[in-house]
């Protein structure tokens, strides 16, 4: 990949109109320790004819600084705060940075299969911000034309700033302004208020300590496989979609494997069926210990969950983790019903106090979720991320830049039969991956 991907120019683009000098304080859900990193996403658009790269481009650049007025943290720097624990934004109109690339060996097809090894894409976004702490920009923009006229579009966003319904709206709202499809009070306006997202004060000296057993997201379990090691050595990336049918088929033998007394059982949704599949074709391939003990974690949205709800246009992060936990006994002896009723419970566990609990946890005590057991699977499938377009159509390929061990659902494009339908893409390790991919595709196994 060293010299697939050629960098035409970078630059530092600041926002279009003044913009507020001030620090904002990040979220006390925004400041947890595993939110410290870059999320890469990957748009491919088909090549047209007709297409002007060069006005394409300053379009792009034009309305990177147009979003970054309203958008204006996106634009600031990244610290933790001097008297206080938690995160701050300094605003102070320092630039996100954008930068134009060419590739004299990729086409949009080729992007739209997995890539070969985790990391073949990284030259698609080639400043990698590893650590937003350290005066990186939250926010770069990289445009590569690909050899046959068609061009990927790399966007990585500090995890720190905002949630996956956060970038996406901002990705959308961006993409209007370049493609001229902007409709003045389409969106919400972005809303900051981080504050809502922090625990309360201590109500005078009482002190009523959370339950960390309430929170099994946080707990260690214990290691009975070098799981780390096992996981984590010679992964190969795989992509799998599943269509409406498909899914429906998950959903009516879940319904038939559910376990006895649940009654909600013909309502699971296709994130819980399809979790639930995933997991345990990942547990049954990679063959652990019966008395392991695993977790699925996953994000649950609580702009709605919490009361008051939070303000439309907050795009924070407002999520919690949801969490799965059995062993993989049982995982991969029952069916996926079992699996589909825990992923349920897990989400029917979060309400007000739960987000307060965890809030109190992350800013008292600095929890954060521990590695071993567990399968990480983000579902970006519904977030609107297959609508942006930039000036070039709605995209070919929605997809994180690197392929790694957390598990993305991903909107799955027209061509993979449904608009409804989910491509599942993991990096498994090489000596599973036969395996994986063949209990994916049975699910009478």
């Amino acid at each position: 990949m060293a010299t697939s991907v050629h960098v035409k120019q970078a630059l530092v683009i600041t926002p279009s109109e003044p913009t507020p000098a001030r620090v904002l304080a990040l979220s006390a859900l925004d400041s947890q320790l595993f939110l410290r990193f870059t999320v890469e996403y990957l748009f491919v658009y088909r090549a047209w004819h007709g297409l002007d790269q060069a006005a394409t481009t300053a379009r792009l650049k034009s309305a990177l600084a147009e979003a970054l007025v309203p958008y204006y943290p996106f634009a600031g720097r990244i610290r933790p705060r001097p008297d206080a624990p938690g995160l701050e934004v300094v605003c102070r109109a320092q630039g996100a940075v954008f930068i134009e690339a060419f590739s004299d060996r990729y086409s949009s097809n080729d992007l739209e299969k997995p890539p070969k090894t985790v990391a073949q894409w990284r030259k698609l976004l080639s400043l990698h911000v590893a650590d937003v702490l350290r005066g990186s920009p939250p926010l770069v923009v990289q445009l590569t034309w690909l050899r046959d006229g068609a061009a990927a579009i790399a966007v990585g966003i500090s995890h720190c700033i905002s949630d996956g319904i956060g970038s996406a709206e901002f990705l959308n709202y961006f993409a209007e302004l370049a493609s001229g499809k902007r409709v003045a009070g389409s969106r919400p306006k972005p809303v900051w208020d981080r504050h809502l997202l922090n625990p309360p004060p201590p109500a005078g000296k009482k002190c009523v300590r959370v339950n960390p057993a309430s929170h099994p997201e946080f707990n260690r379990v214990p290691d009975l496989c070098d799981f780390m090691n096992l996981v984590s050595t010679g992964l190969k990336p795989t992509s799998i979609t599943f269509d409406k049918m498909r899914l429906g088929e998950l959903k009516r033998l879940a319904q038939c494997t559910s376990q006895p007394g649940d009654e909600s059982s013909s309502f699971y949704t296709s994130f819980e069926v399809l979790a639930a599949h995933v997991w345990k074709s990942w547990a049954r391939a990679l063959e652990f210990p019966p008395n392991q003990v695993l977790k699925l974690l996953f994000s649950i949205n609580v702009r709605n969950r919490v009361k008051p709800g939070l303000p439309e246009g907050y795009y924070g992060n407002a999520f919690v983790l949801g969490c799965a936990v059995t062993r993989a006994r049982d995982l991969e002896e029952k069916g996926i019903g079992y699996g589909s009723g825990l992923v349920r419970m897990a989400k029917e566990r979060v309400g007000k106090q739960y987000v307060r609990e965890v809030s109190e946890l992350v800013s008292e005590s600095m929890a954060n979720p521990d590695s071993v057991g567990v399968l990480i699977v983000s579902q970006w499938s519904r977030l609107g991320m297959e609508r942006v377009d930039f000036g070039m159509g709605k995209p070919e390929h929605v997809g994180s830049v690197c392929c790694d061990r957390y598990c993305l659902f991903l909107p799955a494009s027209d061509e993979d039969e449904s608009r409804e339908g989910v491509k599942v893409m993991v990096a498994v390790p090489t000596f599973a991956v036969d395996s994986y991919q063949f209990l994916m595709r049975d699910s009478n196994l």
